[in-house]
């Protein structure tokens, strides 16, 4: 099983990356550029476990390490894998 997660910052926190990024496109000439968010992207291989395990131990990853869930959100995709 592969799971794909995605942690950013909740509307509201200030994205200091983000906003430089930003202001760094509309420097270059990419005006259409209205806002930025930066965030991490992991993939974490598992092995052994069915998908609803699966499901509830990558949710225990991401509340326990992978995210600060007082000020980032998460998402996650879970793909089997042969």
């Amino acid at each position: 099983m592969l799971a794909r997660i995605h942690v950013k910052f909740k509307s509201g926190v200030l994205d200091t990356q983000g906003k430089a990024v930003h202001h760094a496109l509309n420097d270059l000439g990419y005006s259409e550029v209205q806002d930025v968010q930066v965030g991490k992207y992991m993939e974490i291989k598992l092995e052994g476990v069915t998908e609803e395990e699966a499901e509830t131990r990558v949710q225990e990853m991401c509340e326990k390490l992978l995210a600060n869930t007082v000020i980032e959100s998460y998402r996650f995709s879970l793909i089997p894998i042969e």
